[in-house]
């Protein structure tokens, strides 16, 4: 792909994460030139090796003697990444460029900031690249009041009141859907792939009515293939059913009575919507490249 001219790139936007990479060259206009996606991710890196990555896939962008602003938010700031950058202390407001932490290159042509994720330590819990999120959706509704969910291996819960996150909690749901699918007895249970909507719901409905018998439910999927003939497909989604369930009862005290913002727009996202309204909750769906983005020129915006 041929890129615009040097001249019209103004900063990069970056979301960097553990498995992959998304950049944005933003023009002056402030609409994105053009989205690159990359495998390099925090797990396939050390710290010598984000540099590199950077100016490969920046090359068209980079003009001598010119040092090009890129913004990140993501796991790039970890312990593991490429330069920790401190957590921000919940309650707070969302991390913006006031604490980002500047990155020493070698390449004077870059100039890389990495945003701050937030801690919370009671009860213990951290995010790093969700805070932008977090700033995207106080762009988009900078008076919500309510809880944002983004849905993933590891599902933030996020609640928000006056523009600063109050408290958040953290479900490994995905990953335990993962290890149960392919490292447990349900492995010879459960389907790779496939869908029933309507299994779904029902083990939605009866992750939230019981979650205290979660490990119980899950192996009644395997007695169920053994006794009665389960379809493999139908087994999938409701043990997926099961963990929602289970994880939007444990929240209901956050998102009762109150909005809930869901940024995703994949199915991971449909499915925790799905499970909220099963259980009465107002869900709103908004795009995660929108809302990452925002967050990161609500940050270049403070920069200037």
């Amino acid at each position: 792909m041929t890129a615009p001219e040097q001249t019209s790139v103004d900063w990069v936007a970056a979301d960097w994460g553990t498995s992959h990479l998304r950049l944005w060259p933003m023009g002056t206009d402030g609409v994105p030139l053009e989205r690159i996606d990359s495998d390099q991710g925090m797990s396939r890196l050390t710290a010598d090796g984000y540099e590199q990555v950077l100016l490969d896939l920046l090359a068209p962008y980079l003009a001598p003697e010119t040092a090009l602003d890129v913004i990140c938010c993501g796991m790039v700031g970890s312990r593991q990444g490429w330069r920790e950058a401190p957590y921000a202390a919940s309650p707070c407001a969302p991390p913006s460029f006031d604490t980002a932490t500047l990155v020493q290159t070698e390449d004077p042509r870059l100039r890389v900031h990495v945003l701050s994720g937030v801690k919370q330590l009671a009860p213990a819990d951290v995010m790093r690249g969700e805070e932008t999120q977090i700033a995207g959706v106080l762009v988009a509704d900078p008076g919500f009041d309510g809880v944002v969910c983004l849905p993933g291996t590891h599902t933030k819960w996020v609640s928000l009141k006056d523009g600063a996150i109050t408290g958040f909690s953290t479900f490994l749901s995905g990953e335990l859907f993962q290890l149960i699918s392919a490292q447990s007895v349900l492995r010879h249970t459960l389907a790779g792939a496939g869908w029933d909507q309507a299994a779904f719901e029902t083990g939605c409905q009866q992750g939230a009515a019981r979650p205290e018998s979660l490990a119980n439910a899950l192996f009644g999927l395997r007695a169920g293939a053994l006794l009665e003939g389960l379809d493999p497909v139908a087994a999938r989604a409701r043990a997926s059913g099961y963990l929602l369930g289970m994880e939007v009862e444990a929240m209901r005290e956050d998102w009762q009575g109150r909005p809930v913002a869901m940024v995703g727009e994949n199915e991971i996202a449909q499915a925790y919507a799905t499970a909220l309204r099963l259980q009465g909750a107002s869900v709103e769906i908004l795009d995660a490249q929108d809302i990452t983005l925002a967050g990161l020129c609500a940050a270049r915006a403070q920069m200037k």
